[in-house]
């Protein structure tokens, strides 16, 4: 179970291995959204992510557990994460990614000492082989968003935000499998039931949507958004009831606005983050809630950029 004294568990369990990453603002952000805006930078986490603070939790109490090994499914974020923390415990780790996966992210994952393996193109194709792997190495999977250890992980973000940042009105979170705005949930909604936690979510990758309106997790063929750490084919057994639990809002963004928004908060802001990340800010910039007057957190989820693909970020 998810809670906030799992959430508390993993802060302490992780601190040893992460940056309390920093609140950054723009006063250019803030006249041109109309709110009063704050940047949680985990672009600037260890590995690039925010991923490496539900892997540090998950690895750290699987070797604990006895692994002799790990391995994850990742387009990037996740594989390089466990890849990090499994060099800084001592065990081997193999990450199964897309044949399409960034080469930053793979040369990344690779620079951490662990085996990289290509499999397919979509999370149907590469979690059984993860699977097979971990099962051949008497080692653990370590899967990229539903698993308690995952979410707990994660949520330790809702944990900093709170102490950072008083009086916030909304968070604003990206939407891929869950695990991060699950975590967050978890925390926030715990602490201080009265800050809305709303989701962002492509248009193009709209799974979780799909499934908070027909009350029931539904799945959709594989996406292409740019924004390519949120290309889930459908929300996770054990993330989807948090949602349905705490959630306050999801927002759909279109590719169009994710290329905008990646492109104010590079030329505006001085901030490269991935378009994952970019996302998120987007409803403040041109959605629903541009000139909402609120005071609000974005999770800038991370910034692993492959700067040979800038140009298909940017709007045309």
């Amino acid at each position: 179970m998810v809670d906030l004294e799992s959430v508390k568990r993993a802060q302490l369990n992780v601190a040893d291995m992460i940056h309390r990453t920093p609140i950054l603002s723009s006063e250019q952000f803030d006249l041109a959204s109309g709110n009063r805006v704050y940047f949680k930078a985990e672009h600037l986490q260890k590995t690039g992510s925010f991923k490496i603070r539900g892997a540090a939790n998950a690895v750290k109490n699987a070797v604990q557990a006895g692994a002799a090994s790990v391995a994850a499914a990742s387009s990037g974020n996740h594989g390089q994460a466990v890849a990090y923390v499994a060099k800084q415990l001592g065990v081997p780790a193999v990450i199964v990614v897309p044949e399409t996966a960034s080469r930053v992210k793979v040369a990344a994952i690779e620079s951490y000492s662990a085996e990289v393996v290509y499999c397919g193109t979509a999370s149907a194709h590469r979690i059984p082989k993860a699977q097979q792997l971990a099962a051949e190495n008497n080692g653990v999977y370590i899967p990229p968003y539903d698993h308690e250890d995952i979410i707990s992980g994660q949520g330790t973000i809702g944990l900093e935000l709170l102490e950072q940042v008083e009086g916030l009105d909304a968070i604003l979170v990206p939407v891929g499998g869950g695990g991060l705005i699950s975590g967050v949930l978890a925390a926030v909604k715990n602490v201080n039931p009265g800050i809305k936690v709303i989701g962002v979510e492509p248009e193009e990758a709209n799974d979780t949507w799909l499934s908070l309106q027909s009350g029931r997790i539904t799945s959709i063929p594989e996406s292409f958004t740019i924004a390519d750490g949120l290309r889930t084919s459908q929300p996770g057994a054990m993330t989807f009831p948090i949602l349905q639990q705490y959630l306050d809002g999801l927002l759909l963004v279109s590719e169009a606005d994710i290329k905008k928004t990646f492109q104010f908060l590079a030329e505006r802001t001085k901030q490269l983050v991935e378009p994952s990340s970019a996302m998120a800010a987007a409803p403040l910039l041109f959605g629903e809630l541009k000139g909402a007057n609120l005071k609000a957190a974005v999770v800038l989820s991370g910034g692993n950029v492959d700067l040979k693909e800038l140009q298909a970020f940017l709007p045309k």
